[in-house]
């Protein structure tokens, strides 16, 4: 395949910046994302990863820098670059009022998708998360996990290319954390999605996953995360991660 042929990636950015009142955020992040890869925004908090993907949404404006989503600018083409978009934020953003197939009419709804023709995609989805006998129950009955759970399916109905997810697993218990980080691994492997997962949690990452190591708002490393440590002459993340920003992680 040649260079004209490739796909374009799921997600790019180019020298992003941006600034708080007196306060440097971003300074120049530039990494990739490609389809169906499992990318790794790794940082503590305050790094700069939730200001990252308020650019990328555009909930904030990136006057500095380039940020392209299937090879359209964010910035000039945004509905079609963020019609391949799905997006679980940090903080949940389901209708506790609503049942759990209320939840996924209304988001059907606001993407002009048709909630009958999702039917048995949508049942056989939550069959799979053990959350089709739980369908008509309200959101507020749904454990941390299981809520968590329904967002992701939620953010996938619309078969998006990219997926960005902002510490979704904060909070939950390690059974809960698996099952949902599994669940993304399982989208990226079979539909080919490309995901950027924002953390903190070393633990989080494995050695063939791509990484990118955000430090206050500038990238200090990037690539595969067993090189990351070859290169940091690391034996786990956290040492890595530890060396790289010259200080202990949480």
């Amino acid at each position: 395949m040649n260079g004209a042929d490739a796909p374009a990636a799921a997600l790019e950015l180019e020298g992003v910046g941006f600034d708080y009142p007196g306060r440097r955020v971003l300074d120049e992040v530039s990494f990739s994302v490609s389809v169906g890869v499992f990318c790794v925004l790794l940082g503590a908090n305050g790094a700069g990863k939730t200001t990252l993907f308020s650019l990328i949404t555009r909930l904030f404006l990136c006057r500095s820098g380039q940020i392209r989503i299937l090879g359209r600018d964010v910035r000039h083409d945004a509905q079609r670059s963020l019609s391949q978009l799905g997006v679980v934020f940090q903080q949940p953003t389901l209708d506790l009022d609503l049942t759990v197939r209320q939840n996924l009419r209304y988001y059907c709804a606001l993407q002009g998708l048709v909630y009958g023709d999702l039917r048995v995609r949508i049942d056989e989805a939550l069959g799979r998360l053990g959350l089709l006998e739980r369908a008509d129950d309200m959101a507020r009955q749904l454990s941390g996990g299981q809520r968590r759970r329904l967002e992701l399916l939620r953010a996938m109905l619309h078969r998006p290319r990219l997926l960005l997810a902002d510490e979704p697993t904060v909070g939950l218990d390690i059974h809960s954390r698996q099952a949902i980080i599994q669940q993304v691994r399982d989208s990226c492997t079979q539909d080919g999605v490309g995901v950027l997962w924002a953390t903190h949690l070393v633990d989080e990452v494995r050695l063939e996953d791509q990484v990118v190591v955000i430090h206050r708002g500038r990238v200090l490393a990037q690539g595969r995360a067993a090189q990351i440590l070859a290169d940091t002459g690391s034996a786990t993340v956290h040492d890595a991660f530890t060396a790289l920003t010259g200080g202990p992680h949480r």
